[in-house]
């Protein structure tokens, strides 16, 4: 287990939480990704699919297999699981412009959850969706922090409970929410890039490895 230095994670965090660009995005979109992550004894599988945009075509599917030594610690999600999807990003031939992912954007008491973080290291317009509420309080269906607006619930699905969508980086919670609306089809409560990245990782658990499960 490798030592944790929480002071140096927040001092790192406050920082960066100022680099963030939560505005309207100005490239088209063609391509969105999904990340959904799994654990495996002390190993976790990232997965990354790649879809067209509208259409929603899978494109590209991507995983990676890595050793986790840290501890999970609330609010620093991105020093246990960011190395991981970085490295599963890194082997995708069909960048995404807009990649969405399982955990929070800035929604978090600094602004700057998993999602905002990977936004930054990848440069990317990140949007975060969870099925509950990391932080902040509920007016109506907006997320409040420090008075500001960091997120929307969004029922994504009839008799099911809603999900919290926030922008990570270079994406306005408009259109954050807009996509994930328009991406989300019967019958999952997730967009369908983050529903297929999941239900690709799963599988990848049951499969030795070297023989890798189509989706």
């Amino acid at each position: 287990m490798i030592n944790i230095d929480i002071k140096r994670m927040r001092e790192e965090q406050v920082k960066l939480a100022k680099k963030l660009e939560i505005r309207e995005m100005q490239a088209e979109i063609t391509k969105i990704g999904g990340c959904d992550r799994v654990y495996m004894d002390k190993k976790m599988i990232c997965a990354i699919t790649v879809m067209g945009y509208p259409g929603l075509k899978l494109l590209e599917k991507k995983y990676s297999i890595v050793d986790i030594e840290q501890p999970y610690v609330p609010g620093y999600l991105f020093y246990r699981e960011g190395p991981g999807i970085i490295e599963t990003y890194n082997k995708l031939e069909n960048k995404p412009d807009v990649l969405m992912v399982d955990g929070s954007g800035i929604i978090h008491p600094r602004k700057i959850g998993l999602v905002s973080h990977l936004g930054l290291v990848l440069d990317i317009a990140t949007v975060g969706i969870t099925r509950s509420m990391m932080c902040g309080e509920l007016k109506g269906d907006k997320v409040y922090i420090n008075d500001e607006i960091r997120g929307q619930l969004v029922v994504t699905k009839a008799n099911s409970n809603p999900v919290f969508v926030s922008p990570g980086h270079k994406i306005s919670l408009k259109k954050a929410v807009k996509l994930v609306k328009e991406t989300t089809k019967i019958p999952y409560k997730m967009p369908e890039p983050v529903a297929m990245a999941h239900k690709f990782a799963n599988k990848l658990k049951k499969f030795q490895k070297g023989k890798e499960p189509s989706i």
